[in-house]
């Protein structure tokens, strides 16, 4: 089974982490970009706004499924 961690940027050496340390797949994005409002992970990947390390194919999995937007959203949402 596929592991995920997010990483989501506040500040210079400040970010909220969610999921192991040994990820299979680490995505990492200013929270900036989530909390402008018309948030889309695959645009942002595009751009290269949101960063990740690990299987290509498993982050475009994560991108297509909705997966990583919801938990990117939901970890944006106590900040």
């Amino acid at each position: 089974m596929m592991t995920v961690q997010y990483r989501l940027g506040i500040g210079k050496k400040d970010e909220v982490v969610e999921g192991p340390d040994d990820a299979d797949v680490v995505v990492t994005v200013p929270l900036t970009a989530v909390t402008d409002g018309g948030f889309d992970p695959t645009v942002a990947y595009m751009q290269g706004v949101l960063k990740a390390t690990g299987s290509t194919g498993a982050l475009l999995q994560l991108l297509a499924s909705g997966e990583a937007g919801d938990a990117l959203s939901r970890l944006a949402s106590p900040v």
